[in-house]
């Protein structure tokens, strides 16, 4: 009796032991590895309200100018963002990444406040020299374990959709004849950004 009990344990030790093991394996699979790197890029745009208010920022004020500025400053900020976590990954600090990105919500915000017309090439500089400091933020808080390019295609691809809310919310007010609801968006913006500087 004691021989079958012991058999009937080693049995289950056994089967509970390959049981971890397979669960382990899978886990460190590498598509499971691309998952997670790709969500981590994804949600950490989302984590942090100044990331948030300044790319909703970004496509305020692209579709506040229309035209060519409707694709190109929200472009120009995805592309400079992902050159600035390259920087970042690779070793390169930029100085005043925090400073840099409280600045760009406030000035980001008073952009669209005062609905701001510049020439499409000065628009698209203006948020690639922001986009930057976000960038930089985001490729130094990249977890040790995560894959690169899947990490940024994460946090590309969650800039584009929060651009993406913010030219609709524009056109949206201009197709209704409101624009000042832009206005009132860019002047609580701003607002934030200024709060959250002194914070």
């Amino acid at each position: 009796m004691r021989l079958s009990f012991s058999k009937g344990m080693s049995a289950k030790v056994l089967a509970a032991s390959a049981l971890a093991a397979t669960s382990g394996t899978a886990l460190a699979h590498a598509g499971h590895e691309h998952v997670s790197s790709f969500m981590s890029g994804l949600m950490h745009p989302m984590g942090g309200l100044d990331h948030l208010l300044a790319m909703v920022a970004v496509g305020l004020w692209a579709a506040a100018m229309g035209g060519r500025a409707l694709w190109a400053v929200p472009a120009a900020f995805v592309i400079a963002m992902v050159l600035g976590g390259s920087m970042a990954v690779s070793g390169l600090n930029l100085p005043f990444v925090e400073q840099g990105i409280l600045l760009s919500v406030v000035v980001l915000g008073t952009l669209v406040l005062g609905a701001k017309r510049l020439p499409v090439v000065a628009c698209a500089a203006i948020a690639g020299a922001f986009a930057m400091f976000h960038g930089a933020a985001h490729g130094a808080e990249m977890p040790m374990t995560a894959n690169g390019i899947q990490y940024a295609i994460g946090f590309a691809l969650a800039t584009t959709a929060l651009h993406l809310v913010g030219v609709g919310l524009g056109q949206l007010a201009t197709r209704f004849g409101t624009p000042v609801v832009t206005r009132i968006s860019g002047s609580v913006i701003a607002l934030a950004g200024v709060v959250l500087a002194v914070a």
